[in-house]
């Protein structure tokens, strides 16, 4: 299909339209006719322009850019696009997880960083937050937490108390609870933020050595952050702020970039490290794995249709390249099938067909037909082994060098406990060690300025939530009071 925009316009079908202004109608004033072709096909159409949106992640965007590998880490993956000097087209989207396609860029919100690099050897995803660490750590959960963060069944209104009934009764949320709370919840704008796999990966060499894998995407712009008065007027005034703050900036010939790092453990090191390496409320820490640098992505393309690029755009961890893989990060596991399920159900089931999610190298797939199906393979057998030529894999000795050992019984369990995991520890040392006394300080007002959203059942919850990630800390926002303000509990929050 071509588009010339300087025709007159046709149908989808290429016909050339009599009208763009008037229907077809018996007489000036009569009836409208069922058989105006035009106008059916162009009503019909508009009532189904809209996908159905994300379900988490739904307003964002993204843009085109680079990425350029300037280091060499050959000693840790064979994947080609991360050999040194490789550079690879790519795209990243940014978003909010709670809230819906019309929502405010600037509500306090874990922010969306996903990436796709357009490699020789398929296209590889890599799909992150601008947080180290997430919410919850097994994906039975996820939908749960999701479901909290959204709207009350009865008002349709979004709700602080669903919110924090949730997290106070997962305890494993605290890490990630306490770095939504701080500075970093509120990032001026998506230049201005970092982003990190938060999930561990793996990489295979040449030789076949494994290694578990964290990306880190250190922004060059530097981290910036709003305050809670400057977020809330932002968005009552411009709630595309930060959409619009990536295009213009790109427009202008301002382009973002963002250095690209990993924390690199060895393979055996995941069975005796002090936290659970694959927990996804964790983090490693830098001083036993420090970050190794890698290159720059730089963004510097705009998308020239939001729909067609960042809309349908499609991004999975299960797209993999040779020396890449998956971990046993449970969250992880389940997004692999999670991801590519809801992208079938949004955009249909040959979305990888869509320009801006197909690969660059060449494909043969045994997929056969589905919902608009464009790429085809012709005549060619739909079925491996085939005895006419087309190509397929031998399954005799097939290879898996970026698996990992699993014996056990079949259980519904939490991780296995490493020496230091708990679900209050590394909260305590990012509140106490890493946060200043300003931040904590902000960190309390912007608590404060929640309980009197929280009902009798979930505010000594609450409470409770914060003096186990810091007895003081807690205090100090109980002495703040129910109403944020300082006085008497009225229902007793500290003996929860």
């Amino acid at each position: 299909m071509k588009f010339d925009p300087t025709i007159p316009s046709t149908t989808e079908t290429g016909e050339r339209r009599q009208s763009d202004a008037h229907s077809l109608s018996v007489g000036n004033d009569g009836p409208l006719l069922l058989h105006d072709v035009a106008l059916v096909q162009k009503l019909a159409r508009f009532d189904r322009e809209r996908v159905p949106e994300r379900s988490p992640h739904a307003k964002g965007s993204g843009a085109f850019g680079e990425l350029e590998v300037t280091e060499d880490v050959s000693q840790y993956t064979k994947a080609h696009f991360l050999q040194p000097g490789q550079k690879t087209r790519m795209l990243a989207r940014f978003s909010t997880v709670a809230g819906e396609l019309g929502s405010p860029d600037t509500w306090r919100d874990v922010r969306g960083f996903s990436l796709k690099f357009y490699t020789e050897e398929g296209n590889f995803d890599m799909v992150g937050n601008n947080t180290p660490i997430f919410f919850v750590r097994d994906p039975m959960k996820f939908p749960d937490f999701i479901h909290s963060q959204k709207r009350l069944p009865d008002s349709g209104l979004r709700d602080g108390n669903m919110q924090w009934d949730f997290w106070t009764r997962s305890p494993e949320s605290a890490h990630q609870v306490t770095y939504l709370m701080g500075d970093r919840g509120l990032p001026i704008s998506w230049r201005h933020m970092n982003g990190y796999s938060s999930h561990t990966y793996m990489w295979v060499n040449e030789s076949g050595e494994k290694f578990w894998v964290k990306y880190h995407f250190l922004t060059d712009q530097g981290v910036e952050n709003f305050t809670n008065e400057e977020a809330e007027a932002l968005a009552g005034k411009d709630a595309d702020y930060h959409r619009r703050d990536l295009f213009d900036s790109i427009k202008k010939g301002d382009f973002p970039s963002w250095t690209m790092y990993v924390q690199i453990m060895p393979y055996e090191d995941a069975k005796k490290y002090r936290f659970n390496p694959f927990d996804l409320t964790k983090t490693w820490s830098k001083k036993d794995y420090p970050r190794i640098k890698v290159g720059r992505f730089t963004l510097n393309e705009n998308p020239v249709n939001h729909f067609a690029q960042i809309e349908q755009a499609a991004f999975s961890p299960s797209n993999t390249v040779p020396g890449t893989g998956i971990s046993p990060d449970k969250m992880l596991i389940g997004r692999v099938f999670s991801y590519p399920d809801a992208q079938r159900h949004r955009i249909g089931t040959n979305y990888n067909q869509l320009p801006v999610n197909a690969p660059i190298n060449a494909v043969n797939s045994y997929d056969k037909e589905g919902h608009m199906q464009y790429f085809h393979s012709g005549d060619a057998p739909v079925y491996a082994p085939n005895s006419y030529g087309r190509g397929h894999q031998s399954d005799d000795n097939a290879v898996v060098d970026n698996g990992w050992e699993a014996d056990g019984a079949l259980v519904r369990a939490a991780y296995t406990l490493h020496a230091e995991d708990d679900d209050f520890g590394q909260a305590r040392t990012l509140l106490r060690e890493v946060y200043t006394e300003e931040q904590r300080e902000r960190m309390l007002d912007t608590l404060a300025g929640q309980a009197p959203d929280l009902d009798d059942i979930v505010y000594p919850r609450f409470i409770q939530y914060w003096k186990n990630v810091d007895a003081d800390f807690g205090a100090k926002l109980e002495a703040r009071g129910r109403d944020g303000q300082g006085g008497d509990d009225p229902v007793g929050a500290g003996e929860a």
